[in-house]
């Protein structure tokens, strides 16, 4: 694996450095460190890291909505070292876009697989939610030319296979996708009625 950008997020120098030579013993060569959350977006837009790792002794609910609001707008893969933690903060971090939330596991020959799980959790979710955009997308295409079938179907009195002859042909035509198309035609119909 290439060398990562690692921002490491750590209010304890100690911990801070435990995980840093972690890093830095699996290939990390720029590891960026910070004692606090405050400017976090802001840091991180700056640093542009590939990833982000945060050590929390007791994650708080503020933290973690203030981490649910960076997460939203950097999209990185997150991995959290805690001390302590509950079933309702695990969720909460999951909520937040953590992609590996390790509790009392903060160990330097333990940073680097925790790093890959988080990464590879990171890239399978932006997968799904892609995937579930893309369904969506479709769907939605769908619908638009079903509607602008039916509407070519009434005022024209075309079949339904006709009427999705038509439609193909016109794209074709113009060059532009099928759904691009009945849109036109539903947008045209609504402004006739």
């Amino acid at each position: 694996m290439a060398s990562l950008t690692v921002l490491v997020i750590d209010e304890n120098k100690i911990r801070a450095e435990i995980i840093q030579r972690g890093l830095e013993e699996a290939g990390h060569q720029r590891v960026i460190l910070m004692s606090t959350m405050d400017g976090l977006l802001r840091r991180i837009l700056d640093i542009d890291p590939d990833v982000i790792v945060i050590d929390i002794e007791n994650p708080n609910r503020d933290q973690l909505e203030n981490l649910f609001h960076v997460s939203r707008a950097a999209r990185r893969p997150i991995a959290m070292f805690v001390d302590r933690s509950d079933s309702g903060m695990l969720e909460a971090a999951v909520d937040a876009g953590v992609s590996a939330y390790v509790v009392d596991g903060l160990r330097q020959e333990r940073v680097k697989p925790i790093l890959d799980m988080a990464i590879a959790r990171f890239n399978a979710f932006s997968r799904l939610q892609r995937e579930l955009a893309e369904a969506r997308n479709a769907l939605e295409e769908r619908k638009i030319i079903e509607r602008a079938k039916g509407i070519l179907m009434s005022s024209r009195g075309l079949s339904e296979a006709d009427a999705f002859a038509l439609l193909r042909q016109t794209a074709m035509n113009e060059k532009k996708k099928m759904a691009d198309i009945a849109q036109s035609v539903v947008t045209a119909a609504n402004l006739l009625l």
